[in-house]
């Protein structure tokens, strides 16, 4: 693996900075970012990361969540974010799922998705959730490959807000 998560910390808000603003420049979802593009405080929105990490402070509405950040090994460049929902509530359930993921626009097609979502579904190991939800738009080909070369079976597809969503399920062994 060329990439590891960690958490979100403090020292990383410089690139997290340069990441949204890559992902504005291009016009493109930041999935998997717990909101960073709905906000231009980045102290609040690092405060709600941590409040949604857990049971007891997690936001109404919300689900516990784990954000993380994928790091390139060699450079320590932030190359995206993931975040595994460690339960799942109705519109998850349908929309969502257990992980979102993003990769930068400018570290696309090298493969480096695949390793982000290999890396959480060890994460969904770690916290025993065995059957694992992870959904994509249906124009996303990209994402879907992604989630097939992880396991993902597609279960079904369903209409949502005039998009097709896919949902695969992702099943894990217990080791």
């Amino acid at each position: 693996m060329r990439v590891k998560l960690v958490p979100i910390e403090i020292s990383y808000q410089q690139q997290i900075l340069e990441y949204k603003q890559e992902f504005i420049e291009a016009g493109d979802n930041m999935d998997g970012t717990a909101g960073l593009q709905l906000t231009d405080d980045f102290d609040e929105w690092l405060k709600n990361i941590q409040e949604n990490g857990s049971e007891i402070t997690v936001h109404e509405g919300f689900v516990p969540s784990s954000t993380l950040l994928a790091i390139e090994k060699s450079t320590g460049q932030l190359i995206g974010f993931i975040d595994i929902r460690h339960r799942l509530n109705e519109y998850l359930m349908q929309c969502g799922g257990h992980i979102g993921y993003s990769v930068r626009p400018s570290q696309r097609r090298q493969g480096y998705a695949t390793e982000i979502l290999s890396l959480g579904l060890q994460k969904c190991d770690e916290w025993k959730i065995r059957d694992v939800l992870v959904t994509c738009n249906q124009e996303n080909i990209a994402s879907a490959k992604t989630i097939m070369k992880n396991g993902g079976i597609l279960e079904n597809e369903i209409i949502l807000d005039g998009r097709i969503i896919q949902r695969y399920w992702i099943h894990r062994e217990e080791n």
